[in-house]
């Protein structure tokens, strides 16, 4: 049974070398313990099939969030994905408890070099300030946020540099949940919604 769902979210995943090679690494080491979602080719109309989507996270111990990142977020039927299937009641607020003790873990890739996020450069913060969004919707709904895997410089990188990524990448999905980091991080602090959070039906 597949404890680790990936959420691949590019929406031209045959023009980018970098997601679709990391897509092709984790097909091709044929682990038994990874499910392969790819929202794009299974939503092309945008109609997500909630129950669906909710039941293999219910299955899950990691979940991946695996996108570029487009204007400082997340592509649009990742987001619609997000608004549609973490629910109230489901994912977080009174009785949304089926996410919580789970790991997500964000594996991205910005097409800006690693210098650009910078004071000094044109993004003008370091990545990380644009984690928070990320962050919070994994407390929220009472998940540990993981150390994201992260590759700048998407459109200029070389093949070697490349490999080696998708490789770190496949290894670590083999290691999960055996990483030195996983036990220095702090539990997550709990974020109670109260019932009234959201109009009555």
């Amino acid at each position: 049974m597949p404890d680790i769902v990936i959420l691949v979210a590019h929406p031209q995943n045959e023009h980018s070398s970098v997601n679709r090679t990391l897509l092709q690494a984790v097909q091709r080491s044929g682990q038994a313990r990874v499910e392969l979602r790819d929202l794009y080719a299974l939503y092309p109309d945008y109609l997500i099939d909630v129950q669906a989507e909710q039941a293999a996270l219910a299955a899950a111990r990691l979940v991946v969030w695996q996108h570029p990142i487009h204007w400082y977020g997340m592509p649009p039927l990742l987001k619609l994905w997000l608004d549609e299937v973490f629910a109230f009641g489901w994912a977080y607020g009174p009785g949304g408890d089926r996410l919580r003790g789970k790991d997500l873990w964000l594996v991205t890739s910005t097409g800006g070099a690693a210098e650009s996020y910078r004071p000094d450069g044109h993004n003008r913060y370091f990545f990380d300030a644009f984690l928070p969004p990320y962050e919070q919707t994994a407390a929220l709904a009472g998940m540990r946020f993981l150390p994201p895997l992260l590759l700048h410089g998407a459109h200029r990188v070389g093949e070697a540099e490349l490999a080696a990524h998708a490789e770190l990448y496949v290894q670590r999905l083999a290691q999960y949940p055996d990483w030195p980091e996983i036990d220095a991080l702090e539990p997550c602090a709990p974020c109670e919604v109260p019932s009234d959070a959201r109009p009555a039906d």
